[in-house]
């Protein structure tokens, strides 16, 4: 689960730190990047990364990338999940299954994110560098102890759903103004 939630968090970060620390076992583990060459992966995500944190910098690139990542996030979540716990060597029947799982818990946190995007206008750059960082720390943990990463993407998700309550709160408030 943590890895599927850094999925959600960002796109290419997550896929390339994965490579970087397991690039002897990645290719043959993760699904789809398997079929391209390990250099032409590393090459793009590297891209994208980059991109995502240059982007950020200006409204226009803010918006272009949310929309992406929206897109991605639930097909890197499931790629995620089914790649790290095939790299772990986890024994779940159906595989199709976590990764249907894992997409849509990506999914829903970077709707969230999406949302507070919206409502606040724009994102304060310390935020976006605290994302990246806890992108990061989900791939560490879910390569080196997938318990306490599943613990924090839990709570990451209890955030994401209180967060979402809180929008109701608020429309009701300024609708009674």
């Amino acid at each position: 689960m943590s890895a599927s939630a850094a999925g959600g968090l960002r796109i290419g970060l997550p896929l390339l730190i994965i490579g970087l620390i397991r690039i002897d076992q990645l290719w043959h583990n993760i699904p789809f990047l398997s079929s391209f060459p390990p250099q032409v992966v590393i090459g793009i995500l590297s891209s994208w990364s980059l991109f995502e944190l240059l982007g950020n910098k200006k409204l226009i690139g803010l918006r272009i990338i949310q929309i992406i990542q929206l897109i991605f996030s639930p097909f890197v979540g499931g790629i995620m999940a089914v790649g790290v716990a095939r790299l772990l060597e986890v024994q779940i029947t159906p595989l199709w299954f976590l990764g249907l799982i894992g997409g849509l818990f990506a999914f829903v946190l970077k709707l969230v994110q999406v949302g507070w995007f919206f409502r606040l206008g724009k994102i304060p750059i310390i935020f976006i560098f605290i994302e990246d960082f806890l992108s990061a720390i989900l791939v560490i943990f879910a390569l080196d102890a997938p318990e306490n990463g599943g613990l924090i993407a839990m709570l990451l998700l209890w955030i994401a759903i209180r967060s979402s309550t809180e929008w109701k709160y608020r429309r009701e408030t300024i609708s009674e103004k």
